[in-house]
C-alpha cells in the first residue's frame, strides 16, 4: 500500500533541494518570484545545506555524496513538510542506490519536481512506497506570465487533495521564458487527443520517458502491478522515433500486461510529433485494449499539472480522474 504525505497547510516549511542541477542557473528574479510565490501560499522556504552556488562543478551539479547529503537533511527534518527540487538536468539517477531508503519511508512527506527528477520519483515509489508529485521545480514558480493554471493544480493537489478531474488549460507556451519573462507567445490550447476510447482505473505510474527508461532492469523502477495507468511525457530532444523505442521498452517490460491505460503529455515543438504521427506509432497490439489520451498538460510546455505518482487515476470516456 502506497504512502501517501501530509497535505500542506499555512506555516509549513518547504524545503529546496537541487538532486541535478542547481541554483547557479536560476536569474535572480526567477529566484525572487518563486520564493515570494511560495511565501505567498503561505510557506517557510528554506534550502538545503548544498544548494549554494559555489557547490556545482562543471556539470551546474554537486557531488553525489553532497546531493544525497541534502535529500537526507530534507527527510529526516521533522519540521519540514514538503522537498522541492530546484530544477531537473541530467544525473540524478547518480543518487538512486545511496538513498536511505527506510529514512524516507519512516518520514513521508511531498516530494515534487519533474523532467530528470523521474529516477528519484520511481526510486521512491518502487523502494520507500511513497507516492511523490510530478509537477513544478522551485524554479518554476518563477515564471512571471502564464503560471496560474500550474499553481492552480499544485495548490489543490498538495494542499487540498481529493479525486479531481483533471482539465487541459486554456493556452500553452513552449518559449524560453527564462531568457525573457516579458516577451511570451502563449498558443490557444485545442484540449486533449483521444486516440483511442475505452475506461481504466488504476495505479499512476511514469514521469518523462527517455528519464524512466534509466531505472528499467534495476530495483528502482517502480512494478507495472495489477491495472496500471501510465503517464509519460517527454523533452524536446524526442522525436518521433525516439519516443517510440523507449516507448517499446516499456512494452517489452514482462509486467506491462498490467497496464490498462495511457496518458501522455504535450510535446515540444521541436519533437515535431504530431497527432498524426503519434496516432501511427500507438498502434500496436500491446496497447490496442486500452484508452490513450495524449496532449495533456504534463511535461516541458508550459503550464502543467501536478500528477502523483503512486496515486490513482480513473479514464472514461475521454476523460481523467486523478486522486491521490
Amino acid at each position: 500500500m502506497s504512502i501517501t504525505p501530509d497535505r500542506l497547510k499555512k506555516g509549513d516549511k518547504v524545503m529546496i533541494v537541487a538532486p541535478s542541477r542547481g541554483l547557479k542557473l536560476l536569474g535572480a528574479d526567477c529566484r525572487s518570484i518563486a520564493k515570494e510565490r511560495l511565501q505567498n501560499l503561505g510557506l517557510n522556504v528554506v534550502f538545503a545545506s548544498n544548494t549554494i552556488d559555489e557547490n556545482f562543478d562543471m556539470t551546474g551539479s554537486s557531488t553525489v555524496e553532497k546531493r544525497v547529503q541534502d535529500i537526507h537533511q530534507a527527510f529526516s527534518d521533522k519540521s519540514v513538510k514538503a522537498v522541492l527540487t530546484v530544477i531537473g538536468g541530467f544525473n540524478s539517477n547518480q543518487l538512486i542506490k545511496y538513498l536511505d531508503y527506510d529514512l524516507i519511508q519512516n518520514n513521508p512527506k511531498i516530494f515534487m519536481g519533474f523532467s530528470d527528477i523521474t529516477a528519484l520519483h520511481a526510486a521512491l515509489n518502487a523502494k520507500a512506497d511513497l507516492v511523490t508529485y510530478y509537477g513544478p521545480h522551485y524554479s518554476s514558480f518563477g515564471m512571471k506570465k502564464g503560471f496560474e493554471y500550474t499553481l492552480n493544480s499544485a495548490v489543490q493537489r498538495l494542499f487540498e487533495g481529493g479525486e479531481l478531474e483533471l482539465l487541459p488549460s486554456q493556452e500553452w507556451s513552449d518559449d524560453p521564458w527564462y531568457i525573457d519573462q516579458e516577451n511570451r507567445n502563449f498558443i490557444k490550447n485545442d484540449g486533449f487527443w483521444q486516440i483511442r476510447g475505452g475506461n481504466a482505473s488504476g495505479t499512476i505510474v511514469g514521469g518523462n520517458l527517455c528519464t524512466f527508461v534509466l531505472n528499467l532492469g534495476t530495483p528502482y523502477r517502480p512494478a507495472f502491478k495489477k491495472d496500471t495507468i501510465l503517464f509519460i511525457e517527454d523533452d524536446e530532444a524526442s522525436d518521433l522515433l525516439n519516443f517510440e523505442r523507449n516507448l517499446v521498452a516499456l512494452i517489452n517490460q514482462e509486467d506491462f500486461k498490467n497496464v490498462k491505460g495511457l496518458i501522455i503529455g504535450r510535446f515540444q515543438k521541436a519533437s515535431h510529433i504530431s497527432r498524426e504521427n503519434l496516432e501511427f506509432i500507438l498502434n500496436k497490439k500491446e496497447l490496442y485494449d486500452m484508452p490513450i489520451i495524449a496532449n495533456i498538460d504534463m511535461g516541458h510546455t508550459t503550464p502543467i499539472a501536478t500528477i502523483p505518482l503512486g496515486g490513482y487515476a480513473k479514464i472514461e470516456n475521454g476523460r481523467i480522474w486523478i486522486k491521490d
